[in-house]
């Protein structure tokens, strides 16, 4: 249905009633041979769709590269039905839209008589155990595409399960955030168990009365953490591993109070590292704090100890235009505002932070057309592939609203997961560090 005659004109009528855009697809198939500059000549990050076959020409053939070893299951682990936790509502009508993005791949016909249904068209992933070789013996690094998704309980998720599941059999990374819903981040989870597979997996409770989403702000700072964090610890179900997935215990917090919330982020992170757990802290705002915030002495501190103990600690951040029309509204001062934590810290001699982009999009209720947001979705994996602090950013969003934001959300699943397996971009290898002009990375 979905590549018929039908589909295939409403999708034309669709982009005719757009703003002309010169902006080419970001799906449609690119050069496959790498560049020959170095990774200092390449601000804007190199991107290839190549298929596997392009690749096997390119690229000498390698062993499949060893995943990092994650501990294993006693034995296997079923999808969960999580106790504690509401059963999802009823979702919306599933009659949506998926786009045909031309991606070179062909239509399969439908066979006469229709049955057996013809399997899918696989998407022409790219060998990017070859292509990571290749690119090291240049002296660069390879890196995926970063965008994944926010769930919670409820809304629409047809189609995620397979999104993560296909993913993890090509080896690439994925994001994805989940407020008060266990059961996806688990799935993901145990995916990563077995394959290695480095997921960047981020739980949030939501529920729950006063003092969940905030900290008690008319508390001395060291003492509403000691209360913020033991109140999300114990509501932490029980079934994630919090040695693998984050903890965002604050969102869109005052940022009148930064120094506070510096002072109560530095006890809160003392009780993550004696813990033994992964915690985000802060959750801004879209263009928040101010620049000269970080800077101040508690803050500092706080980016010092994250920065040395990145694996564990990190900064969440929204980043939105708050602009359906135009993803670069503002840019850098909304999305892109990760870029002067950057600076602060790399000012003070400070490594980089871990960055988690825990909310990414466009309004609060709105998602554009599929083929519109995928422009705007490339240029966002463009701009966070070269920094690897960056570990991805969850588009806002699949659970429930007052709103179909969920059901027009669901539609960039496939088109999401078709990009994330036919791209890659080609990075500065550590220790050296992309550069942070955001002139690198202009809005299409």
């Amino acid at each position: 249905m979905l590549r018929s005659t039908a589909v295939l004109l409403w999708l034309t009528a669709v982009s005719a009633c757009r703003t002309a855009n010169t902006t080419p697809d970001p799906i449609a198939a690119a050069p496959t041979q790498l560049p020959t500059s170095t990774a200092a000549a390449l601000p804007t990050a190199e991107i290839s769709t190549a298929a596997p076959e392009a690749n096997s020409a390119a690229y000498p053939a390698v062993p499949t590269l060893e995943p990092t070893a994650y501990p294993a299951p006693a034995t296997a682990v079923p999808s969960p039905t999580p106790d504690g936790y509401p059963a999802p509502v009823t979702p919306g009508s599933q009659d949506t839209y998926l786009p045909f993005i031309d991606n070179g791949l062909q239509a399969t016909a439908t066979p006469s008589p229709p049955t057996p249904a013809p399997s899918p068209t696989p998407i022409p992933t790219v060998d990017f155990a070859a292509v990571k070789a290749d690119l090291q013996a240049q002296g660069q690094d390879l890196a995926y595409a970063k965008i994944g998704f926010h769930v919670s309980v409820g809304g629409n998720t047809d189609g995620l399960d397979e999104w993560m599941r296909q993913l993890d059999a090509a080896g690439v990374p994925f994001f994805l955030k989940s407020a008060d819903n266990a059961e996806p981040i688990y799935v993901a989870q145990e995916l990563m168990r077995q394959s290695g597979v480095p997921h960047t997996l981020v739980y949030r409770k939501v529920a729950g009365g006063n003092f969940v989403s905030v900290p008690n702000y008319d508390l001395p700072a060291a003492e509403a953490a000691r209360q913020h964090w033991q109140l999300h610890t114990e509501a932490f179900p029980p079934e994630l591993d919090p040695s693998l997935v984050w903890m965002e215990t604050m969102n869109e917090v005052d940022k009148n109070r930064s120094e506070w919330l510096a002072q109560f982020a530095l006890t809160t992170a003392q009780l993550a590292l004696q813990d033994g757990r992964k915690w985000a802290a802060f959750g801004w705002s879209s263009g928040e704090p101010e620049p000269t915030d970080w800077e101040s002495p508690a803050m500092l501190e706080f980016l010092r100890l994250a920065g040395d103990h990145p694996d564990q600690l990190a900064i969440a951040v929204h980043e939105y235009s708050y602009n359906l029309d135009e993803i670069g509204d503002g840019y850098p001062y909304k999305i892109g505002r990760f870029l002067e934590i950057f600076r602060v810290a790399d000012k003070y001699g400070i490594p980089r932070p871990t960055i988690l982009v825990t909310e990414w999009g466009w309004t609060y209720d709105e998602v554009p057309e599929p083929p519109q947001a995928m422009i705007d979705i490339d240029w966002a994996a463009r701009l966070y592939a070269p920094y690897p602090q960056v570990k991805g950013a969850a588009i806002w969003y699949l659970g429930p609203t007052h709103t179909n934001l969920a059901d027009l959300t669901q539609r960039l699943i496939q088109p999401v997961l078709t990009y994330s397996l036919t791209h890659y971009f080609a990075i500065p290898r550590p220790p050296d560090q992309a550069p942070l002009d955001p002139n690198q990375f202009p809005p299409p």
